[in-house]
């Protein structure tokens, strides 16, 4: 890898105004020398040989500005293109028969009474692209190391497919289950690339559109990071996304080039499929995408491989002395070169070659048919091996190769290039005929006319089949696949969490804080402590985790260049390049696919990193929750903390960030275990079971959700008969009302249980009522088993019945239930149908604001005076208070004014 000096300088340009001219004379001889080769040979010339000094400038590692864009041809000269190692007629028939299995299966798909539908169009556009991948550079697994790690187009996945089928891989029956899951249970395919669906074979889902590239880069970062840190040798992993030239419109495609660039992440090489297209039509038919992108990466600092053209362009181009072709090139937009693939070699002939003398002649020897068949370089085998092969030998940055291909490459003039080809997810008998004669697969008409198409094999003992065996076992195994070779972890004793189960003391802490300390004591221990993954944007210091810098460091492959300004204080920001801190900036995207990248380290290189992603919780599942469900797909493992949690705790931040539904966002992700937690010793317990579910014997698929607060409060010891069940699945009763006559139930979560136990008070000394306050460590938890429950004695009538764990718990409480929280109702209700008793819920709906607690909670009418009122009310609907009470209590506490309330508690970090 070349040194950071090499590969990461601050300027790479500018301009000699400001410099001074050591030698006038000199300098003047180079102008004039410049002014000769315009003057004699032309602008071109002089362009060429200015092209040529620039190019040779980096060569000798001379600082010059970076060209942003270069001629719409080939960066690989044709006389720079490495020799080719395979045998490109066997390489051709493989692909033929793939080609025809992947649109043929989709095909199949579409068949009457399915009609599940499927791609074509994407895969036979980069067939080229993916089968020099399989044939001579992707890694497997098989040394027991991670190999490489593919990032596979979504819409490509038949093609991926087919391959698979081939060798063996999958089955015909399988194939025929594509997209059929459930109805095909036990031999059936997912629809795109989902590891969930398929653990053995998919690594990284990629469908989401943007998520793939954004992942691929973190997941090239992970790989330097585990080095860097001695966790494993991942120094012969590369890192490959194949992603689409319509898919990097999405903002995550594109956001975070940098850092590749700024780390010289070489281990990572983009295949952008420039067919041109988007879903609906060109991706930029009044422009150039190809130019667009190469622009965008060589800005960004990428090294850039245009893979334009096949080798049937090299003689035309060989003979552009004036350099027409190439301005011809140039300037056609992409709407052209679109409806270019759909016509004859005449009207290429007429529209292209024939408004320029010069271009006539260049074809007046060249038939129609082969004018027609100057293809485009992502279809050509040896062009791609080029290109695959800088790019691996590049060193110092990260490459991106912009091919271009057509869509529906060989399909047949139905599918070719049109704009309707990516919705088309059937051939008629006749484009069957046509496709199966193109590939010069032998399937005779009958088979084709009568029912479904059938697959194609070549032989299990055909040279074919016998070359691709061969060339995958010498690279190392079958990719994708997916293999999980982590052993269980051994997990801290006890008293890695006594510190928490001790409470604070006299001490007011939050949540945060509470968290913060279990982490820490984590990290002391010397089997895992070394595992711990710490994530944030920018703000460990608001989270109370600045004090790990001079432990842990931060991770910069750089390491600190400078002199810390803080570096005389014991909290000094210290950065290392073997730091166990991820610091991403302000990239809540940014950090999330970290998190992934090491969540699934387990898998993808045997070796189980524990993240632990801290946020501001507003900004997670609400921005970022499209990669917490490519998280679930990928089955990553680890901590997430939503910190500054509630819509009425961080005071002074107003609507954007007063988080009052994460918790229900992350009710819908199946593989996430939320919880809402008040105290440190409950913290404790979840953490300790989260690392058993995730790291331990029988490891489980999932990630655990915690909300933490920014409110400083006294945190309780552990009460010595601690219901550690309730703690963990959901609810648990925390405090017994001690006096009054009239029962009631207060359950609340997080930061509400004091409010509650305010209220509690309140209720005994004024009104005679006897609350029992419980802490709901989860709405969510409770609500999935409940509904679990549901789902069992639906489905079994003839057993006994079974009672959802919320319901066992709260039968035996007298009096009605009154449930709290700092989140919008709809996160208690979650599990009112199954509460015994009348339930009523308070919550903050509705836009959060700035202003103080007491304040905001008034407003929202969740403080514990409001929860007297409630509590109240319900007893009044059952008769055992007089609804008088309701207009007294409503006036004592001034409920209707929010000013009356006071400040409320203060302090913590906003």
């Amino acid at each position: 890898m070349a040194s950071g000096s090499d590969r990461n300088p601050i300027i790479i340009g500018g301009l000699p105004s400001q410099v001074p001219d050591f030698d006038p004379e000199e300098t003047q001889e180079w102008l004039d020398s410049l002014d000769a080769a315009v003057d004699e040979r032309g602008r071109e010339r002089a362009r060429y040989l200015m092209l040529r000094l620039i190019e040779r400038a980096r060569e000798k590692r001379v600082a010059v500005p970076e060209m942003r864009s270069t001629d719409y041809v080939n960066t690989i000269a044709t006389k720079d293109e490495p020799f080719f190692p395979g045998d490109e007629e066997i390489e051709r028939k493989v692909l033929n028969a793939t080609r025809w299995n992947a649109a043929v299966m989709v095909s199949r798909a579409q068949r009457p009474g399915i009609g599940v539908g499927g791609h074509i169009a994407t895969f036979a556009s980069s067939a080229s692209l993916y089968d020099v991948g399989f044939n001579h550079f992707f890694r497997g697994k098989d040394d027991g190391l991670g190999g490489d790690q593919i990032f596979f187009q979504g819409h490509a996945s038949p093609g991926i497919y087919a391959r698979a089928f081939l060798l063996d891989r999958l089955s015909e029956a399988q194939l025929d289950g594509f997209r059929q899951e459930k109805s095909k249970a036990g031999h059936a395919l997912s629809s795109y690339p989902h590891p969930r669906s398929m653990p053995d074979f998919w690594e990284f889902p990629t469908v989401s559109m943007g998520l793939g590239p954004l992942g691929a880069i973190y997941q090239a970062r992970m790989n330097r990071y585990m080095e860097a840190r001695g966790i494993a040798d991942t120094s012969a992993s590369h890192v490959w996304a194949y992603l689409g030239d319509g898919e990097m419109d999405e903002p995550e495609s594109l956001g975070q080039l940098s850092i590749a660039a700024r780390e010289g992440l070489d281990n990572l090489t983009f295949v952008v499929n420039c067919n041109l297209q988007r879903l609906d039509g060109p991706v930029r038919g009044n422009g150039k995408i190809i130019q667009e992108l190469e622009s965008q990466f060589r800005g960004a600092g990428w090294n850039v491989i245009k893979l334009v053209w096949d080798r049937t362009w090299d003689p035309l181009l060989a003979q552009d002395r004036t350099g027409i072709l190439v301005n011809k090139l140039n300037t056609t937009p992409d709407g052209q070169f679109q409806t270019y693939a759909t016509e004859t070699g005449a009207y290429i002939r007429e529209h292209f070659f024939g408004d320029d003398p010069r271009l006539r002649d260049m074809v007046k020897d060249m038939s129609d048919d082969q004018i027609l068949h100057l293809g485009r370089g992502g279809h050509d085998h040896r062009k791609v091996y080029a290109a695959y092969a800088a790019a691996k030998a590049h060193k110092g940055q990260p490459t991106v190769i912009l091919a271009q291909t057509v869509k529906g490459w060989t399909l047949g003039p139905n599918f070719e290039g049109r704009n309707a080809t990516h919705q088309m997810k059937k051939l008629t008998a006749d484009d069957l005929k046509r496709f199966r004669d193109r590939l010069h697969i032998p399937i005779p008409d009958k088979q084709l006319e009568d029912g479904n198409p059938p697959y194609y094999h070549p032989g299990r003992d055909s040279e074919e089949i016998q070359y691709m065996h061969d060339r995958r076992k010498g690279l190392g195994g079958y990719v994708p696949t997916r293999v999980v070779r982590a052993k269980p972890l051994p997990l801290p004793d006890e008293k890695a969490y006594a510190t928490a189960k001790k409470g604070s003391g006299q001490q007011s802490i939050a949540t945060t804080m509470a968290f913060v300390r279990v982490l820490k004591d984590l990290m002391r221990d010397k089997e895992i402590g070394k595992r711990f993954v710490l994530i944030a944007p920018d703000e460990y210091r608001t989270f109370g985790m600045d004090a790990f810098f001079p432990s842990a460091k931060i991770y910069n492959p750089l390491g600190q260049q400078y002199e810390s300004v803080d570096r005389e204080l014991l909290l000094a920001y210290k950065e290392s390049p073997t730091g166990q801190m991820l610091h991403d900036g302000i990239s809540e995207a940014g950090c999330t696919a970290s998190l992934i990248a090491a969540g699934s380290a387990y898998a993808t290189h045997g070796e189980p990193l524990i993240p632990v992603y801290v946020f501001y919780s507003m900004f997670g599942f609400q921005r970022t929750g499209d990669q917490f469900w490519q998280m679930a797909d990928q089955l990553s493992r680890g901590f997430v903390l939503g910190a500054t949690a509630g819509r009425t705790t961080l005071t002074g931040e107003g609507l954007q960030h007063a988080d009052g539904h994460s918790q229900l966002l992350a009710s819908t992700n199946p593989a996430c275990v939320s919880y809402d937690p008040a105290f440190g010793y409950e913290i404790a317990h979840i953490v300790k079971d989260g690392l058993r579910r995730m790291y331990g014997e029988d490891s489980e698929d999932v990630f655990y959700y915690l909300t933490v607060y920014n409110e400083p409060i006294q945190h309780p010891a552990e009460p010595a008969d601690v219901d550690v069940e309730g703690i963990l699945k959901g609810v648990y009763r925390y405090r017994d009302g001690e006096k009054g006559r009239i029962p009631a139930q207060i359950m609340a979560s997080g930061v509400a249980v004091p409010w509650a136990v305010e209220a509690q008070r309140i209720l005994a000394d004024e009104w005679d009522v006897k609350a029992d306050v419980w802490s709901a460590t989860s709405w969510n938890e409770l609500r999935r088993e409940a509904v679990e429950v549901e789902r069992h004695n639906l489905l079994h009538p003839e057993e006994e019945q079974r009672v959802p764990y919320v319901t066992q718990k709260l039968s035996g409480s007298a009096g009605p239930f009154v449930a709290v929280s700092d989140w919008m109702r709809s996160v208690p209700d979650q599990i009112s149908r199954w509460v015994p008793g009348a339930y009523q819920s308070l919550g903050a709906d509705g836009f959060g604001f700035a202003d103080t607690r007491g304040a905001a909670r008034r407003f929202f009418h969740i403080d514990a005076q409001s929860i007297v009122l409630a509590v109240l009310t319900e007893l009044a609907k059952e008769g055992k208070i007089d609804r008088s009470a309701l207009k007294t209590a409503l006036d004592r506490y001034e409920l209707l004014d929010v000013a009356a309330a006071g400040p409320g508690p203060a302090g913590g970090d906003a």
